[in-house]
C-alpha cells in the first residue's frame, strides 16, 4: 500500500532535510516533486493542485524560515496536510436504535462487497455484536452462494431467499435478524460492471423502504480515479455515509485514499488488507500518513498484537525469559502469533524507519515455512534443549524438513544470537540491534 508514492515522497522530503534554511526556490522545487507524485500515484488533479498550494503556503511563513530544524518541519506540514486531506479523525460507525442496526453496502460489480460484508461481519462480531449477513444480490452468479460459505466459515448466519426481489429479501431480513436476535444486518447488494439506472433505482427503493443507519460505498482501491468518479455518481444519488477501501494489499497506488474523503465529503471507514476474514482495517487518517510518510505505524501495531497476545501464554513466556530458559518451542509459539497478525511485510512496515530499509527485499509469509519445517522435525527433547542437536541430529533434521544441514545451522545459530539479545534486555544492559540476517526472514 502506497510503496511507490511513499518511496517518491521520503527521497523529496530527505532533500529539504539536507537544507540549512528552507526558502521559496528550494520549497518550489520540492513541492513539484511532491506534485508529481501525487499525480503519479492517480490523485485527482485538482486535489493535487490544492494540496500543494496549501504546503507551500505554510512552508514559506516566516514561522518555518526561522525554525530551527526546518526539513522536520516541512516533514510535520506535509503530514499534517495528509490528515486534512483525508478526513481529519476515524469515523465510526453509527449503529444506535432499535435493533437490528442496518448496514447497506453498494458499489460496483467486482469492488469487492460480498468478501467485505463477511469482513464486517466478523469484525463486528469480535467488537460483541451479533450480525447477520443478507444476500440482496440475485443477479451476479454463486453471489448468494458465495455470501452463504463465507457466512458459514465464521459461523455468521445468512439471509437469503429464493425466487424473491431484493427490496423484499431486506425487509424480510429485518423479522429473520430479531427471530435470531441478531442486532446488526449487513446487506450485500448487487452491482454492475457500470452505472446504469435499473440498479441505481433498485438501490434507492431498497434505502427507502429499509432506511438503513450506514450506507457504505465499497471501492476498489486499485482502480484509483475511477473509483472516485463512480463514488461521485453513488453519491448523487444514494447519499451514502462513508467509504469502505477494498484491495489495498496489492498494487495500489493510493490514489483513491487520497482523493475520494476531497470529492465525496465522506470518511473513509474502512481498508481491506488481504484476503483473509481479519484482514480489514478501521481507517485513522493519522496514521495513514504516517504510513505514507514512512514514519510507520506503531498504535496499529500494537493494536493487532493486542489482538493476538494471550496475556496467560505472555506471562509464562516472560517467567522464562527471566530463568534463561527460552527454548524452540517458544521460538516456535512467536512465530504462530505473528503470522496472526497479518502479512510479514505489512507488520515490519508499521516499525519505524524499517519500512525503506525493505525498498528491495523479498519478503514472503513464506519465509516461516521453512523455519517451521525445520522446528517440526524435531523431537519434543530436542526443542527443548537445542544444545544436544549434533551433527548425526542435524542431518536427520534436514532430512526430515527437506532443507539443507547448512540451513538448521543457521537457524540453530539466528536461534541463539536472539537468546544472547534477549538476555542483555533482561539484564538492561541492551545497547544495539540484531545483525542483518539475524531474523530467520
Amino acid at each position: 500500500m502506497f510503496e511507490d508514492l511513499t518511496a517518491k515522497l521520503e527521497a523529496t522530503l530527505k532533500k529539504l532535510r539536507g537544507q540549512g534554511k528552507l526558502t521559496e526556490d528550494n520549497i518550489a522545487d520540492s513541492l513539484k516533486e511532491i506534485r508529481r507524485s501525487l499525480l503519479e500515484a492517480d490523485v485527482n488533479y485538482r486535489i493535487a493542485k490544492e494540496f500543494i498550494e496549501r504546503i507551500r503556503q505554510k512552508a514559506v511563513g516566516e514561522e518555518v524560515i526561522r525554525s530551527v530544524t526546518p526539513g522536520q518541519q516541512i516533514v510535520k506540514i506535509v503530514h499534517d496536510e495528509l490528515v486534512e486531506l483525508m478526513g481529519k479523525s476515524q469515523s465510526d460507525l453509527k449503529l444506535s436504535g432499535i435493533p437490528p442496526a442496518i448496514i447497506m453496502l453498494c458499489g460496483l460489480q467486482g469492488s469487492g462487497k460480498t468478501t467485505f460484508a463477511a469482513k464486517l461481519a466478523n469484525f463486528l462480531r469480535k467488537k460483541g455484536r451479533h450480525p447477520m449477513l443478507v444476500a440482496a444480490d440475485i443477479y451476479r452468479p454463486a453471489a448468494i452462494q458465495q455470501l452463504q460459505i463465507l457466512g458459514k466459515n465464521l459461523n455468521v448466519p445468512v439471509y437469503a431467499e429464493e425466487n424473491s426481489v431484493p427490496v423484499q429479501i431486506c425487509r424480510s431480513s429485518i423479522k429473520a435478524a430479531r427471530e435470531k436476535s441478531c442486532d446488526v444486518l449487513i446487506l450485500d447488494t448487487a452491482g454492475r460492471l457500470h452505472i446504469d439506472q435499473e440498479m441505481m433505482q433498485e438501490l434507492e427503493n431498497i434505502k427507502k423502504e429499509i432506511t438503513p443507519q450506514e450506507i457504505l460505498f465499497v471501492a476498489d482501491g486499485m482502480t484509483g480515479q475511477d473509483a472516485v468518479n463512480a463514488a461521485s455518481q453513488f453519491l448523487e444519488r444514494l447519499d451514502f455515509h462513508g467509504v469502505v477501501l477494498t484491495k489495498m494489499d496489492g498494487d495500489a497506488r493510493g490514489g483513491a485514499a487520497l482523493s475520494i474523503r476531497q470529492v465525496t465529503n465522506r470518511p473513509i471507514k474502512f481498508v481491506g488488507i488481504g484476503e483473509k476474514p481479519d484482514a480489514l482495517e478501521t481507517f485513522h487518517p493519522e496514521r495513514m500518513a504516517s504510513r505514507i510518510l514512512g514514519m510507520g505505524d506503531v498504535v496499529s501495531l500494537v493494536e493487532k498484537a493486542q489482538e493476538v497476545v494471550d496475556l496467560n501464554e505472555a506471562q509464562k513466556l516472560e517467567e522464562k525469559l527471566r530463568k534463561e530458559q527460552f527454548n524452540l518451542e517458544d521460538f516456535y509459539g512467536q512465530i504462530q502469533q505473528i503470522k496472526k497478525m497479518g502479512p510479514l511485510e505489512q507488520i515490519l512496515g508499521m516499525i519505524p524507519g524499517v519500512g525503506k530499509q525493505l525498498k528491495n527485499v523479498s519478503l514472503s509469509d513464506d519465509a516461516f515455512v521453512r523455519v517451521e519445517a525445520i522446528i517440526n522435525s524435531m523431537t519434543p527433547l530436542e526443542r527443548r534443549k537445542p544444545q544436544i542437536l549434533n551433527g548425526s541430529r542435524r542431518r536427520r533434521i534436514a532430512m526430515g524438513s527437506g532443507t539443507r544441514v547448512q540451513d538448521v545451522n543457521q537457524l540453530l545459530n539466528q536461534f541463539e544470537e536472539m537468546r544472547k539479545m534477549l538476555k542483555k534486555m533482561k539484564g538492561g544492559k541492551f545497547r544495539g540491534g540484531l545483525r542483518p540476517g539475524a531474523l530467520p526472514f
